[in-house]
């Protein structure tokens, strides 16, 4: 793994917490994004080199709708650069952990994602994410 690609924040309204953090961070987003596999509304914002992305469901089966009803807004994930997604999906495993998805898949931003399910990652959702070039 790289670095922190970025964190992922459920939310229940993209536009008002849009207004929020362009209050917190002085700016505005830079990408607002459908990811339809994933039923959900993405906003990306930049604070210096870090990158926080906004998650709205675009309807009640969606992951982060469940997840914004079970446990309310908050951090949902933490994401992760990655080279080479299959192979670090594949060392992953090899050490225990548990993928969520079999194969990446087309995530926001123009990458590949896979998700390892938190019980195998102390509570916390974990992202690898591979630029999709």
């Amino acid at each position: 793994m790289q670095k922190i690609e970025h964190i992922g924040i459920a939310v229940k309204d993209l536009e008002k917490s849009e207004a929020l953090f362009s209050l917190l961070f002085g700016n505005g987003p830079y990408k607002r994004e459908f990811v339809e596999s994933q039923s959900v509304n993405t906003s990306f914002f930049k604070n210096g080199p870090n990158k926080i992305e906004l998650l709205q469901g675009t309807n009640q089966e969606s992951i982060i709708s469940k997840f914004v009803e079970k446990k309310g807004e908050g951090i949902h994930h933490i994401a992760f650069a990655v080279v080479d997604i299959k192979h670090e999906m594949k060392r992953l495993q090899t050490e225990g952990f548990t993928l969520l998805n079999k194969e990446p898949i087309i995530g926001a931003d123009n990458k590949l994602i896979c998700f390892l399910h938190p019980k195998s990652s102390n509570g916390v959702l974990i992202e690898l994410c591979q630029d999709r070039s």
